[in-house]
C-alpha cells in the first residue's frame, strides 16, 4: 500500500468494481493528482479513488508498494509497518499501525497484498483486504477489520504508468469529521506526492520483477 500500502494508510483500499463509475465525483486535483469520492451504501465514511500518473515502470511501483518495511518513510501517518507473512515475491502478509492525532486512538490493521498482472493487457492490480487474526489486538489500539481494495497500474508507454488507487474502511471507534476529511484530501496527496520521490531511489529504480512483464508493452510501443 499500499507497499501497499499499503499500502499502510489511515484508510485501505475497496474494490471500485462494486460500484459505477459514473457515481465518483471529483472532490481535489492537484499537482497532477486527481481524488474521487463515492458515497457507500450503510456507510458513513466515503469511498476514495485517487488517479495519478507516474514516471515509473511497473517494476518500480510495484516493488516499492510491496515493500512494506519502509512505507512509514512515505505513506501518511503510517507508524509502523512490517511483513509477518511472505508467501511468495508477489503475495505477502503485513501489519501496520496508523498513527492518529489526538483524541483518537491510533488504529492497526493486518492486510494481505496478492500481486497479479493481466497477460494480455500487461495491466497490474494489487489486492489488498484486510485480514482478522495473525496479530492480536494491542491496548489502546483499535483494530481495522473491515476495508478492501486495489491498485490498478496501467502501463503508459516507455517508464510512464498510469495508477488508480480506491479505497475504503470501517476505522471503528469514534473519528471526528474534520480528522476523517483530513485522511480523505490531505491524506492522498502527501502520499502520492512523496511517492514519485520515494519509487526512483535506488533500491527501486532498477527494479525488474520476475512476475511483472513489462519488456513485451515496451517493445509494443516503439
Amino acid at each position: 500500500m499500499h507497499k501497499l500500502l499499503l499500502v499502510s494508510l489511515f484508510f485501505l483500499l475497496i474494490q471500485v468494481d462494486v460500484f459505477g463509475q459514473s457515481d465518483w465525483k471529483l472532490s481535489t486535483e492537484k499537482d497532477g493528482v486527481k481524488i474521487f469520492t463515492l458515497k457507500v451504501p450503510d456507510s458513513k465514511f466515503k469511498a476514495i479513488k485517487v488517479e495519478c500518473e507516474i514516471d515509473a515502470t511497473q517494476s518500480q511501483l510495484v516493488a516499492l508498494l510491496m515493500d512494506v518495511n519502509t512505507s512509514a518513510e512515505w505513506v501518511y501517518h503510517t507508524k509502523s509497518c512490517e511483513i509477518i507473512k511472505q508467501v511468495s515475491p508477489s503475495e505477502i502478509y503485513y501489519y501496520s499501525e496508523v498513527n492518529l492525532p489526538w483524541p483518537a486512538s491510533n488504529r492497526d490493521f493486518v492486510a494481505h497484498l496478492t500481486v497479479s498482472q493481466n497477460p494480455e493487457t500487461k495491466v497490474v492490480e494489487i489486492d489488498g483486504p484486510a485480514v482478522n487474526g495473525m496479530v492480536p489486538e494491542k491496548k489502546g489500539i483499535v483494530r481495522i477489520n473491515n476495508s478492501t481494495g486495489k491498485w490498478t497500474i496501467t502501463p503508459d508507454g516507455l517508464d510512464k504508468v498510469k495508477v488508480e488507487y480506491t479505497l475504503h474502511v470501517e476505522p471503528g471507534g469514534n473519528i471526528p469529521a474534520w480528522m476523517a476529511n483530513m485522511f480523505a484530501t490531505e491524506g492522498p496527496l502527501q502520499i502520492f506526492k512523496k511517492m514519485k520521490v520515494q519509487v526512483q531511489k535506488p533500491a527501486y529504480k532498477n527494479a525488474d520483477l520476475p512476475f511483472i512483464d513489462s519488456k513485451s508493452y515496451a517493445l509494443n510501443t516503439k
